[in-house]
């Protein structure tokens, strides 16, 4: 840790910005696995160009929960829901164990 002119800690990340938010570890890891899955759909919806109404359909959801995904809504899904999601997208999500 370091301080700068006005006394501000600075923290080194501990590389889950869940765990540097105080989450226990494994609420962290969680957290984590969701935001990930979350930007991942995001980035499959946008590079096939599908409006949110058009997402909504595919996925079987409404309009502004395709919304609260775009927006990084965390604690509105469940890790199950956005595997759901994916499988929906054609795109199977996949959990592996860290060696």
């Amino acid at each position: 840790m370091r301080k700068n002119n006005q006394e501000t800690m600075i923290k080194e990340s501990s590389g889950n910005v869940f765990t540097d938010l105080g989450f226990d570890d494994a609420e962290a890891q969680v957290l984590a696995l969701r935001a990930d899955l979350m930007a991942q759909l995001e980035k499959q919806i946008k590079a096939r160009k599908m409006t949110q109404v058009a997402a909504s359909r595919l996925l079987g959801v409404s309009q502004s929960r395709v919304s609260d995904l775009k927006r990084g809504k965390v604690e509105k899904f469940s890790l199950d829901t956005l595997v759901q999601f994916a499988a929906k997208l054609g795109k199977p999500a996949k959990i592996e164990l860290a060696a």
